[in-house]
């Protein structure tokens, strides 16, 4: 029996990380592109960038977290404009975090996990 040591040196690219980050704002450009775009970017990237891993992970969780929370809140519009709030919240935080896990990724910190729900661990 044969053992054959394939070592997989990965690159560090932090500047496609941040980049990566950034693609999730393309929601407030074309209406769409804040998820689809980072998990192509993730799908792609993973075995070939250090940490793109770990930083796709958490975009799509914090995508798909936001989402959720984004239905949640409208059958909450009924509930004393209740839902109105957390839309506001959602929409501030949907565009401040993508740009402060940005700057985290160009340091080559973890990204934030703030609001997110692990749906892939």
């Amino acid at each position: 029996m044969e053992i054959i040591n394939q070592d997989k040196t990965l690159e560090m690219n932090n500047s496609f990380l941040v980049l990566t980050h950034l693609s999730q704002l393309l929601t407030y450009v074309t209406g769409f592109g804040g998820l689809i775009a980072p998990l192509i970017i993730w799908l792609t990237c993973k075995d070939k960038i250090a940490g793109m891993d770990e930083h796709g992970k958490a975009i799509v969780n914090f995508q798909l977290s936001m989402l959720l929370f984004t239905i949640l809140s409208i059958p909450a519009i009924l509930l004393l404009g209740l839902g109105i709030l957390s839309l506001i919240c959602i929409g501030i935080i949907v565009f401040v975090l993508p740009i402060v896990n940005a700057v985290r990724a160009s340091k080559g910190e973890s990204p934030s996990s703030f609001m997110t729900i692990r749906f892939i661990q």
